[in-house]
């Protein structure tokens, strides 16, 4: 699927995404493009376009000497010799089909035996298939075009949509040509099922339903972008396997290892999971609650047998019986609190669904109103006398609604009455300042004023916006505040800004009350966890994850052995997945894995998405390259003219290791030609409980190393320093992991999910740790244990934090050989 819309509502965002393409589009090539590659965080060696947003990469096809990249939803395209060094080139796309006002993600192919009769032998076309999507309704069908002048300008075919099921989640076809049956072969998900179907056809225009894989693996987000494609183990040609990857929601990408029949594929490993043995603390097979203690009514007077009136179907819990608080609807509240008993065992592991809502330290009450005075309850059908209101919101007025959370019968709502096309402000008459802070409720858009197209609430005082909030891409509202302090006994006014179209996502904002308070709002304590209790305080605490599939959870309590504790499980939430399911709990000496940690991921980092790989390519090479963004952010990113870009193409190998099959990456062999000079040398460099300077500098590095632990907790390399600035990558002894933190590597504010460390399970060979770490102006990729996992972030440091330093926490670890050379641009 094209990436300018938000994937949390498909139907919704086909119906706003008319502005994608409306009629064919031109894409053209500027002689001006390579002087525009030089701009604030402009990436020196990634594919970016020239300007605007960049989405899945699409087309990845080799024809004629040539590596081609397309962008389906506005049909840009590049061309590469080397998968090094890109020209943009001029496209004209096909029209959309009637009635489809948006292109969605696909491949392509060059149909060499001209079986779809499109071009000849002698000249044969390149085949695009992509998903178109229909305006208004979002039925998303399978459609395809040619080209016969090497993908410059397409042809839609005629009899399209090539397959239609009249759904609004089916979508990305990858095809492929499968040779010992002489056909094509389509993989195409469907994507709120977890599935992928696989279809059959000989002339690309014809197509039969051959099978279906899945559910299977993650399922925690929609499934899209598969693929599917051979590869030999451990080099060895006589001994194939294939590979069915797929992205799931804004996780990541994750793989299966199996055989294809050219009807189906069948996945290695076994269908389901055993847990580790353990000694049972709690199954609720008894169908009673014997030993434990319930207040409230969300917990019923016994276990269920699976979903309750009006819940959705519940899956993963053991036998017969499992706790479910959706008792009388997510509306209902209670705890559900065990008999004392002892911790014996290194974990407690356990199965867990149902609502996301984590325990927030400081919390207080839900329903907890802050002391102060109101300025605004928007409870008339005015915004209130004084307000005024400017571009879609002139006339207009609160909304009734039932938001989560809500106080009053009435909201401000951006959404009203243009729907997130509308934009405008809402400002309050001016009042003096009176209390420290402005105490408020919100929800809706995250687009953080001062980034492009806000979505805040500001306090303006002499005409300047001096401090400012914004929503958390949820319609939940929650408190906010705004520091005042510093502005008392001044005039001011609050302002409602919503500058967003919503082509990102939640283009618009909801505005509760609004409070002058002497204290900065709490958060409301809406929880649905399971608790571990010692002495009565929670010491571990886990939640769902908006699921009714529960998954395995598993605590270290290796340091409470011998201690009395209680398990607790609370329901505080009211609104939408405002419930808990538990099972299954059991002490032992192996934690259990959640479907997460058991699933194999192409690449363990933030910012790497729909991946595919070239079709074609030389030699039976596969060649990836994924969307290098992530839509908790994608849409704020610092960037301009142009927003996102694509992964550094990377090599797949399948190889052998630890006994299991493993996707082994590599930074395509080109790198190499963007070495500038002989690299920086670093040899034998101790560390301890400290970080040391080390002579490498540059925005753009290939730094490849081999450091040993010692006694630390962590070791690692810090890039990008400077100016209190860094992006960390180390190791975790504690945890085995790899990982890279960005929480300090520069421009971190225009979203609240940034901030954040992204890790990566990794056994040290011998003590050791290889990394090759690729740099570039915006971006990060870590490459362990030469490629056996991959981490990819986005990074915004400032251009003067260049330098690069080795860490060390909790004891020692060395530097035992670092080489680095700085990277030349590709647009040069």
């Amino acid at each position: 699927m094209f990436r300018p819309l938000q994937r949390i509502s498909v139907i919704a965002a086909a119906a706003i995404s008319g502005a994608l393409v409306l009629a064919t589009v031109t894409a053209t090539a500027s002689s001006a493009d390579t002087s525009q590659y030089h701009e604030t965080y402009r990436p020196q060696f990634h594919y970016s376009l020239p300007s605007g947003w960049i989405g899945d990469p699409n087309g990845l096809v080799y024809d004629d000497g040539l590596y081609y990249l397309f962008s389906y939803g506005t049909w840009e395209g590049a061309v590469s010799k080397d998968l090094v060094h890109w020209e943009n080139i001029p496209v004209k796309g096909p029209e959309p089909d009637p009635g489809s006002n948006a292109f969605f993600s696909g491949g392509a192919v060059v149909d060499n035996g001209n079986t779809s009769g499109f071009g000849t032998k002698k000249n044969p076309a390149m085949v695009a298939f992509y998903t178109s999507v229909q305006a208004g309704t979002g039925i998303q069908s399978q459609s395809l075009a040619y080209s016969t002048d090497h993908g410059r300008t397409w042809t839609r075919y005629a009899g399209n949509p090539v397959l239609d099921l009249q759904s609004t989640n089916f979508r990305d076809p990858k095809v492929f040509w499968y040779a010992p049956k002489k056909e094509w072969v389509m993989a195409v998900t469907l994507s709120d099922q977890y599935k992928i179907a696989f279809y059959t056809s000989k002339d690309l225009k014809s197509w039969t339903h051959a099978s279906d894989f899945g559910p299977r693996g993650a399922t925690s987000g929609v499934w899209e972008m598969p693929d599917l494609y051979a590869l030999p183990v451990d080099g060895n040609k006589r001994q194939i396997k294939w590979v069915l990857s797929v992205s799931v929601g804004s996780t990541g990408v994750q793989y299966f290892t199996g055989q294809f029949d050219g009807t189906s594929f069948t996945p290695d490993g076994p269908a389901t999971y055993t847990a580790p043995a353990g000694a049972t603390v709690a199954d609720f097979e008894s169908g009673t609650y014997a030993g434990w203690t319930a207040t409230g009514s969300a917990f019923g007077a016994a276990p269920a047998a699976g979903a309750l009136p009006d819940q959705q179907a519940v899956a993963g819990f053991q036998d017969k019986y499992l706790v479910d608080s959706y008792n009388g609807g997510d509306g209902a509240t209670g705890t559900l609190t065990s008999a004392p008993f002892t911790l014996n065992k290194a974990r407690l592991n356990f199965l867990v669904g149902g609502g996301n809502n984590p325990a927030i330290p400081g919390s207080v009450p839900a329903g907890t109103v802050p002391s102060g005075s109101v300025l605004a309850d928007f409870a008339g059908p005015t915004y209130g006398e004084g307000w005024t209101a400017t571009g879609s919101f002139i006339g207009a007025g609160p909304t009734k609604e039932s938001l989560p959370n809500q106080i009053g019968s009435s909201v401000l709502d951006t959404f009203t009455p243009d729907g997130d096309a509308g934009t405008g402000t809402v400002t309050s008459p001016t009042f003096t300042v009176t209390k420290p802070y402005i105490d408020l409720q919100i929800a809706g858009g995250d687009h953080p004023w001062g980034q492009a197209n806000p979505t805040a609430v500001n306090l303006i005082v002499d005409g300047k916006v001096v401090q400012s909030v914004t929503g958390d891409g949820t319609g939940t509202l929650r408190w906010a505040s705004l520091d005042a302090t510093a502005y008392q006994g001044k005039d001011a006014q609050i302002q409602v800004v919503d500058d967003n179209d919503g082509t990102g996502g939640w283009g618009h904002l909801m505005v509760g009350q609004i409070i002058a308070a002497h204290q900065k709002a709490a958060p409301w304590d809406t929880q649905t966890t399971v608790n571990l209790l010692v002495d009565g305080k929670a010491v571990r605490t886990a939640t769902g994850a908006n699921s009714e599939t529960l998954d395995w959870t598993s605590w270290n309590i290796a340091d409470l052995r011998g201690r009395q504790a209680q398990l607790q499980i609370v329901d505080n939430a009211t609104g939408g997945w405002g419930h808990i399911l538990a099972d299954g709990f059991s002490q032992s000496d192996a934690p259990a894995l959640t479907r997460y940690q058991r699933a194999n991921w192409l690449d363990y980092g933030a910012d790497f998405y729909a991946e595919n790989t070239w079709e074609n390519a030389p030699n039976g090479e596969r060649i990836a390259i994924a969307w290098m963004n992530n839509w908790a952010y994608a849409s704020n990113v610092p960037t301009s003219p142009w927003q996102g870009a694509e992964t550094f193409p990377r090599a797949l190998s399948l190889r052998t290791i630890d006994g299991k099959l493993k996707i082994v990456e590599q930074p395509v062999d080109g790198i190499d030609k963007l070495h500038a000079g002989r690299p920086a040398r670093v040899k034998n460099v101790s560390v301890a409980n400290t970080t040391t300077a080390l002579p490498v500098t540059g925005q753009t590095l290939d730094v490849q190393a081999h450091l040993t632990a010692g006694s630390a907790k962590t070791f690692g390399l810090n890039v990008r320093t400077g100016a209190g600035q860094y992006t960390q990558v180390g190791y975790d002894t504690s945890t085995g992991t790899v990982f890279i933190d960005r929480t300090r590597s520069g421009n971190v504010a225009f979203s609240s999910a940034f901030a954040s460390r992204s890790d990566a399970p990794l056994q040290l060979t011998r003590g050791g740790l290889d990394l090759r770490i690729l740099v570039d102006a915006s971006s990060i990729e870590v490459f362990g244990a030469n490629g056996q996992v991959v981490l990819t972030d986005q990074i915004f440091p400032d251009s003067t934090s260049t330098g690069v330093s080795a860490f060390a926490t909790g004891g020692t670890a060395r530097v035992d050989d670092l080489r680095a050379w700085n990277l030349k641009s590709i647009w040069k």
